[in-house]
């Protein structure tokens, strides 16, 4: 269960992080308060689930899902670059998330 909420509190991240950028320095109302709720879900999440999983695999695992997530958010709806080299990275990003739960005792 602690796994699956650090996995959801990493999707939390993706979605503020992209929020982030509709808030216009938080002067927008609406994604404000959407990137303000999702932060803070994230963190309840993120925070329940270090009971159970030791911090530094915790911390490595969602920041992995949150970077991740928001770099193919970005190419595939923001024009970001495709380029191999980007795309390479993130499945090693992917790889590593997946060897830390493997390897969690």
């Amino acid at each position: 269960m602690k796994w699956l909420a650090l996995v959801i509190a990493g999707f939390f991240e993706i979605g503020w992080a992209v929020g982030l950028k509709y808030t216009e320095g938080f002067t927008k109302l609406v994604p404000s308060v959407f990137t303000g709720s999702a932060m803070l879900i994230s963190f309840l999440l993120l925070s329940y689930s270090l009971r159970a999983i030791p911090l530094g695999t915790a911390y490595a695992v969602w920041t992995g899902i949150g970077a991740s997530g928001t770099l193919v958010f970005g190419m595939l709806f923001l024009g970001e670059s495709r380029d191999p080299v980007r795309i390479g990275c993130i499945l090693l990003i992917i790889t590593c998330i997946i060897v830390l739960k493997v390897t969690h005792k």
